[in-house]
């Protein structure tokens, strides 16, 4: 986007406004460029169609990189979990002083019939007193001077006693945090836990009888599917329906902070204070999370339009339910780190797949028998060739679950059966405290 020079008066601090955007160095493919996150200032002109704003106190970040149980670097290799040799007690929440237990939360799943195709209105209609607007304070500390700002974001209801998701960037470094609803209603919400990697936050707000959106199924989509987003563009324009279609499945995005997630794209309009809002198909289901855009940084640049991201809703649902019902992050666990087989060796004879670069101790890996320098190239029924395929069918994995792999070990093909781990992350805290487990499935 071009950058834009506002004249209205601004506030004495500015801050985070509620999604990311970033700006690809050439006018390249979203997959190869590299993200820079886009603020939000309030008294924007309408003819704005998005501002691209140097901040003090620095850009906007999902800081670490831990996604979906594995951990991605520059050079794209992925470690399967994270952090080693670190433990931390999954987070409780005590309902009386003497115990400082609680019972764990359980979720009742609902089949909502969605058969029947609807139109925009019909979709906004039913969903609008399902989407929330989310304002949060922000106190900063400047050479022992103390400044308020205000941030603003999107997010939607997911069950009718107040849990709410949204992104984490949105509620990031938040003194206080302000849902509103469709009906005018404002509550103070708190915030039950997040995973910053994978850039998802859960509310709660005390309230009863609400509507929540129906979960739907982001695997079940097609390149051309329509889709429409209700947000709140420039935390003014509330409860704003935007259509468009699914531009790209799968688009690998790395951000300004070396996350790299795997994306849907469309060409919805995605603009500031839209991050955290419900992304839907045409069946009134949520199948996203819109949390990023592409737009350039100066004039001289190629204009950039509706080039929008969502989280996909199955990379996060499980990890959703864990935060609501166990009060941390449970992943998927394999314990290698991997990369990819350059095509210069495969010249030679190697085969394309997920080279192994080390070996966790006492992981599942281990116990199965992988070795470095083994290649990876099937689990299951499904060939990998490269590093990123084993990473997202290990995260896609059910904890307990035993995968066959296919490995190329020094001229022979062998297999190896692996049992898919617990990794343990807390969601309150710094996501580089967290436990590795072996343990079976735990009701994901």
């Amino acid at each position: 986007m071009d950058e834009f020079e506002n004249n209205m008066e601004q506030p004495q601090q500015a801050a985070p406004y509620g999604y990311y955007s970033y700006t690809p160095s050439t006018p390249q493919p979203p997959a190869a460029s590299a993200p820079k996150p886009e603020k939000k200032h309030t008294g924007l002109k309408l003819t704005a169609l998005a501002l691209c704003f140097s901040l003090l106190g620095g850009a906007i970040g999902a800081g670490g990189v831990l996604a979906a149980g594995y951990l991605m670097n520059d050079n794209k290799d992925a470690v399967i979990p994270g952090n080693q040799n670190q433990t931390q007690n999954p987070a409780s929440d005590s309902t009386t002083i003497l115990e400082g237990n609680r019972g764990n939360t359980v979720i009742d799943i609902n089949a909502i019939d969605t058969s029947k195709i609807m139109t925009a209105a019909e979709v906004y209609a039913v969903n609008v007193n399902s989407t929330v607007g989310i304002t949060t304070s922000i106190t900063t500390n400047y050479w022992g001077y103390q400044s308020t700002s205000a941030a603003s974001g999107s997010g939607f209801i997911i069950s009718d006693d107040g849990y709410i998701l949204t992104n984490f960037h949105v509620i990031e470094s938040s003194n206080s945090i302000t849902v509103s609803l469709y009906n005018g209603k404002n509550y103070d919400a708190s915030l039950i836990g997040y995973d910053e990697s994978n850039d998802i936050a859960v509310l709660k707000i005390e309230a009863e009888g609400l509507s929540p959106v129906v979960l739907g199924d982001s695997d079940n989509l097609n390149v051309g599917d329509s889709v429409i987003a209700i947000g709140n563009p420039l935390g003014e324009l509330t409860f704003s329906l935007t259509a468009g279609t699914i531009s790209a499945k799968d688009r690998e995005v790395t951000f300004s902070g070396g996350i790299t997630m795997n994306l849907l794209q469309t060409d919805c309009a995605i603009n500031s204070g839209n991050s955290g809002g419900a992304l839907f198909n045409m069946y009134g289901e949520v199948i996203g999370v819109t949390n990023a855009k592409y737009s350039s940084s100066s004039s001289s640049e190629a204009s950039i339009d509706n080039i929008g991201f969502a989280i996909p809703i199955n990379s996060i649902r499980s990890i959703v339910e864990s935060i609501i019902e166990k009060g941390y992050v449970s992943k998927p666990y394999l314990g290698v780190s991997v990369s990819d087989v350059n095509e210069s060796y495969q010249i030679y004879g190697l085969p394309a797949g997920a080279a192994v670069q080390a070996v966790t101790e006492d992981s599942p890996a281990e116990k199965a028998g992988l070795q470095i320098g083994d290649i990876i190239t099937k689990v299951g029924d499904t060939e990998i060739s490269s590093s990123d395929e084993l990473v997202s069918l290990i995260g896609n994995s059910e904890i307990g679950d035993s995968l066959t792999l296919t490995i190329y070990r020094r001229g022979q093909t062998i297999s190896v059966t692996v049992e898919i781990g617990e990794q343990i992350q807390s969601a309150t805290s710094d996501s580089s405290n967290q436990q590795q487990s072996q343990r079976p499935s735990m009701g994901r």
